[in-house]
């Protein structure tokens, strides 16, 4: 379950501001569209749209695997949903589904998807189904709980010693999920803190970051896009922030890379 590991390792679980199955898919779907080696010109939320169309991607038992396939060779991206409330996405038992594991799969990666998706039925149907993530009081015992999933996975899927190393980065991503980095000193300064803005046209801005008291606090700050849009620094949630790049997507999304310096 490499693409689940990397999307904790990079940030990419996220709690669903939505229980609108439409909404929520379009909210996950703009975060895959801002990771630099997706085809800029597919469009990921009606792709993912019209694949809910044609057959529901509820699995049952809580969770769903909404995904888009695309031609060519690239790599395999996830970004994991996690809905306290539950959305009323049309499962086949009848459940609300509480995680959704969103998919983009180059042509290359579709044995690759198809053995991830069946590492993760296996690790629901070993465990207790979702009922942890379901139950979970925060983002930290979601991932926490994906993580032992991704450590079953490995252990019966690889050899020892690629297992050793890959639980080795499962113990890293743990720990930042756990704890802020710890502050860095720079001339002076509390704190230095890269992130990233996702923004557009009928999206709310996205935050990203290691930091989740970071994220939580910038996003109540309800920037005004031409903020982020017509300046290089701006100050917010009691950062500096400084634009240090922006990149521009199809459907006039622009991701913004930042760094932010506490006051």
């Amino acid at each position: 379950m490499k693409s689940v590991l990397t999307a904790l390792q990079d940030g990419r679980l996220i709690e669903l501001p939505e229980t609108d199955k439409e909404k929520a898919l379009r909210y996950m779907a703009s975060i895959l569209e801002a990771i630099p080696e997706v085809n800029s010109r597919v469009d990921i939320a009606e792709g993912v749209l019209e694949r809910e169309r044609q057959a529901n991607t509820a699995i049952g038992m809580g969770w769903a695997c909404p995904h888009i396939r695309v031609d060519g060779d690239a790599e395999l991206f996830s970004v994991i949903g996690w809905s306290p409330a539950g959305i009323d996405y049309g499962a086949p038992d009848g459940k609300k589904v509480h995680l959704l594991v969103m998919y983009y799969i180059p042509g290359n990666q579709r044995m690759t998807y198809l053995k991830e998706l069946s590492g993760l039925a296996k690790a629901i149907q070993k465990g207790q189904g979702i009922t942890n993530i379901q139950n979970a009081a925060g983002l930290n015992e979601v991932r926490n709980e994906l993580l032992n999933w991704v450590s079953a996975s490995i252990d019966t899927a690889m050899p020892d010693a690629k297992a050793r190393m890959i639980k080795l980065e499962a113990k890293h991503a743990m720990v930042e999920g756990q704890a802020a980095p710890a502050p860095v000193k720079l001339e002076g300064l509390d704190r230095l803190l890269p992130f990233y803005i996702v923004a557009g046209a009928g999206i709310k801005n996205i935050t990203l970051a290691q930091d989740e008291d970071f994220v939580r606090n910038f996003e109540k700050t309800d920037l005004d896009a031409a903020v982020i849009s017509d300046r290089n620094e701006f100050e917010a949630a009691g950062y500096k922030v400084f634009i240090r790049s922006r990149t521009i997507y199809k459907g006039d999304r622009l991701l913004y890379d930042c760094l932010a310096i506490k006051q």
